[in-house]
């Protein structure tokens, strides 16, 4: 009986550390696809980067900060009233921060985009990448599916948005959705890359809401 019930109780304490571990595990990475290609007759949309912005928020215990990021260039093919193919460029030296003022916001826009001397690989190091990129791969419903590239590092992600076409204007916007920061390298503070962190730790989720508006 006792040899039964050791049994059965190492049998819990595995299926609970299984249980565990899987928990903790990184969501699997979707596959990366090839950027979606336009037919001969579709027309072309240009991003209009003075209307266009990306919200992203990012949070640590005690703390939420957000704020905005350009779009640098970008265009979609539309055929009947579709579209087939996009893709634009993020300006990542045009990381900008909300909810502070002053020198408090000047220095956590430094930090981010990696302009602080001996600190330029803790976030997204814009002298050395100053762009990032999203290429369209496919849309399915209301889902948006493509391949986001930062610090020359692509991964395949998918949100959902709405895409409306009136006339000459094109206006996509994303839910809030949130993107694993460490999958690009963006490790600082992580508490999956360095599990001694304690409460002192950022948390690897990005929020994101893009609003993009695109003209003919």
């Amino acid at each position: 009986m006792k040899s039964t019930t050791l049994k059965i109780t190492m049998l819990a304490f595995l299926a609970i550390g299984t249980f565990s571990c899987k928990n903790n595990e990184k969501e699997v990475a979707k596959e990366i696809e090839t950027a979606a290609e336009a037919s001969e007759v579709a027309v072309e949309y240009k991003v209009d980067t003075a209307a266009s912005a990306i919200k992203w928020e990012g949070s640590k215990p005690t703390t939420t900060h957000f704020g905005t990021i350009k779009l640098a260039s970008g265009a979609f093919s539309v055929n009947n009233d579709k579209v087939e193919a996009g893709k634009f460029e993020i300006d990542m030296k045009s990381i900008n921060v909300e909810d502070l003022e002053g020198e408090y916001k000047a220095n956590l826009e430094a930090h981010l985009m990696g302009t602080v001397e001996g600190k330029e690989g803790d976030f997204f190091n814009a002298n050395k990448y100053p762009t990032s990129k999203f290429e369209l791969t496919k849309i399915e419903g209301n889902t948006v599916h493509g391949n986001l590239t930062i610090k020359e590092k692509t991964n395949a992600i998918e949100f959902p948005a709405t895409i409306t076409i009136n006339g000459d204007n094109l206006e996509l916007v994303s839910e809030p959705f949130n993107l694993d920061r460490t999958k690009w390298d963006v490790n600082f503070g992580s508490k999956s890359i360095f599990p001694n962190l304690g409460d002192k730790f950022v948390s690897d989720d990005m929020k994101i809401t893009l609003s993009i508006v695109a003209k003919k």
